[in-house]
């Protein structure tokens, strides 16, 4: 792995920079986009959903977007987690959430903040070691690891979870840089080396680099 600065890619070099010296603890955001109701949990564990309207259009991607970068704006997180495209989606909403996640992109860009992306069948995996798990298993999971309820996440036929998804993918990324949030078991752990990390997060929390 290189660690040559002049050698670091940009987004690796940025990750370098907020986490030298005596740092604050670590900031994570987690991000589970959807175009109807993306689910945000923030480096404080609070949760909540941007919801959008279809009347609106194209115009809810800047809904999404803005309320994103005011996020990253008060939050300063270190870097972001967010899930993965589905590998199986159809063709117009493969669509309609390329393109949200296009402009989160370039709002996560845009504030230097670096991302991680997590498939949404590993980080099933790394929270209910199912790769198929429910919604409402994800929360149960989320419950019995950490204790934390999402009111309002999911309906009356276990649909939704965006809020929950986002706590785990926030606990995802604090997981993979040693700073875990709950105790895992490791086989689930180790679920997380299929996910797309910066390779200076695993330099310095994984190889333990000396702050």
């Amino acid at each position: 792995m290189t660690t040559i600065p002049g050698l670091l890619s940009r987004r690796d070099a940025a990750i370098l920079k907020v986490m030298t010296g005596a740092s604050a603890e670590l900031r994570v955001i987690g991000l589970d986009l959807s175009i109807t109701s993306t689910g945000v949990c923030l480096p404080d564990g609070t949760t909540y959903r941007i919801k959008t309207r279809a009347k609106d259009g194209d115009r809810r991607l800047l809904h999404v977007r803005n309320d994103i970068a005011d996020d990253l704006a008060a939050s300063r997180p270190h870097f972001a987690v967010i899930e993965d495209l589905p590998t199986k989606m159809h063709a117009t909403a493969l669509k309609i959430v390329g393109k949200l996640h296009g402009v989160v992109v370039g709002a996560l860009l845009d504030a230097d903040v670096p991302y991680a992306y997590v498939p949404p069948a590993t980080l099933k995996r790394f929270a209910a070691d199912k790769g198929n798990a429910t919604k409402r298993q994800m929360a149960d999971a989320a419950y019995l690891a950490a204790g934390v309820e999402f009111p309002g996440d999911l309906n009356a036929k276990g649909e939704g979870g965006d809020m929950c998804d986002a706590w785990w993918l926030r606990a995802a990324g604090h997981d993979w840089c040693g700073l875990p949030l709950c105790s895992m078991p490791q086989a689930q752990r180790d679920y997380l080396s299929k996910a797309d990390w910066p390779d200076a997060y695993a330099q310095r929390y994984v190889m333990g680099v000396p702050a």
